[in-house]
């Protein structure tokens, strides 16, 4: 057992460093190591690396019929529950809002069985968040007092993971009847629904909404000195540039905006998983632009060094599609796999890496695993609402790759009804095996997870 244990430690170790760089470590932990370190969720979200590793030398074996015997799809590749929410329809620039996947980093052509099963492992792990939480086990500041709140018991735990793999099923038995329902979205929620308080946070951030100068992405990053629209000052999450620096931003990437980049600031500190790559924002509108008045006709771009999804390093074979550089591969997916995809969507080669050119949405909005997970009466109830749209939003997203016919929506849904129970079983034992690692990646950085700033 400590052959095997140790043999586990220096496989993390190596792949977080091949990934990230740098190792984790007591001395001196990076800022995503240390976000890492304060969960199991968070460990998932920042090592999808050991998802794919795990996938490719059997620690992880998925039922045959789900990979074997379906055609692949775009996947989002890192799909999670923190990584579905409420985004405008054609970027900055659309009106719906809707309930879909909004982080396609590691996006691919792939097994659609990747994303449930990653999806089905994150649910578990989100209730051992909130359980930890209330054990005093892990932090969050999520909320001021957690007095009365409860989370999901196991059987709810599993029944909402049957929920999703359920309503996911159906949603595709829906398209092979009428293929047209790929069009569909998730844009409205009854009153009582988890979402539904969500859907009107992201109304009131939208353009003409009450909140937009204040609560939008555009708003909180940015405000009007007198003479001019500029970023604001947000030491540890926007950082000015030195003038040859911003020279060279300004000059290479105005050519993919269609108005004048007003101004430009480094975004760090943002996200898990690609927290150590260099990303930029521009704020784009009318030349001259100076008062919130004229905040509506600008727009929030960010330009991200693209790394290669992180399946094709244990995957490289999978399909020629995913031979594109890593910036062209997503900005490809995203395309396929959404309704109306961004109207600004584009990828550039710049210094020897490639950068992946998208507009921020106004009114994104999403749920925390605590925020779902956590609720004074119906915690359960909860998480398999969430569940069953996420599945709903999941099915369209990988049905939308092939529309020429519904041989991928067939198959799956058949390996679903022949392997379903066994993916569950599998999934929720694999949760246990994130936990275990994180437990020694806390161990290699010391990090006390009952101590945690949030930084979203």
């Amino acid at each position: 057992m400590g052959d095997r244990n140790e043999e586990r430690r220096r496989l993390i170790l190596n792949e977080i460093e091949r990934v990230d760089d740098q190792a984790p470590t007591a001395d001196d932990p990076s800022r995503k190591h240390a976000k890492m370190s304060l969960n199991p969720f968070r460990f998932m979200r920042g090592s999808v690396q050991i998802f794919y590793n795990d996938l490719s030398t059997g620690v992880l074996t998925l039922p045959s019929p789900l990979t074997e015997t379906v055609k692949k799809t775009g996947i989002m590749g890192d799909c999670h529950t923190s990584n579905f929410g409420f985004v405008t329809e054609k970027g900055s620039g659309g009106g719906l809002i809707i309930f879909a996947p909004d982080d396609f980093d590691d996006a691919c052509v792939g097994h659609a069985a990747w994303d449930v099963c990653r999806f089905l492992v994150s649910l578990h792990l989100s209730v051992d968040l909130a359980h930890g939480i209330l054990d005093s086990r892990y932090s969050t500041d999520a909320f001021d007092d957690l007095e009365g709140l409860v989370a999901p018991t196991e059987d709810e735990t599993r029944a909402a993971a049957a929920a999703f793999l359920a309503a996911y099923r159906a949603t595709l038995l829906t398209i092979i009847d009428n293929p047209l329902h790929r069009r569909t979205v998730l844009h409205e929620f009854e009153k009582h629904h988890i979402l539904w308080k969500a859907l009107k946070k992201a109304r009131k951030r939208a353009i003409g909404g009450k909140n937009f100068e204040t609560k939008s992405k555009l708003g909180k990053a940015v405000i009007a000195n007198g003479a001019e629209l500029r970023f604001r000052d947000k030491p540890g999450r926007l950082k000015r540039l030195g003038k040859k620096e911003e020279a060279e931003v300004r000059g290479n990437f105005r050519k993919y905006v269609g108005d004048t980049i007003v101004d430009v600031v480094e975004r760090i500190g943002q996200g898990t998983g690609s927290l150590n790559v260099k990303r930029y924002y521009l704020l784009v509108g009318p030349k001259g632009a100076s008062t919130m008045a004229e905040l509506p006709l600008c727009h929030l771009v960010e330009v991200k060094q693209q790394r290669h999804a992180a399946a094709l390093h244990f995957f490289p074979d999978l399909d020629p599609r995913n031979e594109l550089n890593p910036a062209h591969l997503t900005a490809a997916m995203q395309r396929l796999m959404q309704r109306e995809p961004d109207l600004l969507l584009d990828e550039a080669e710049w210094k020897s890496s490639h950068w992946l050119i998208r507009s921020r949405h106004h009114a994104s909005v999403s749920l925390d695993p605590e925020e779902i997970c956590l609720h004074p009466k119906q915690s359960g109830k909860r998480l398999l609402e969430y569940a069953e749209a996420c599945a709903v939003a999941l099915a369209h997203a990988h049905s939308r790759t092939d529309h020429r016919s519904t041989r991928f929506e067939t198959m799956l849904a058949t390996a679903l009804a022949e392997a379903g129970d066994a993916l569950l079983e599998t999934a929720e034992a694999y949760s246990r095996q994130v936990i275990s690692d994180w437990t020694m990646m806390r161990d290699m950085t010391g990090i006390d997870p009952t101590h945690m700033r949030k930084d979203r």
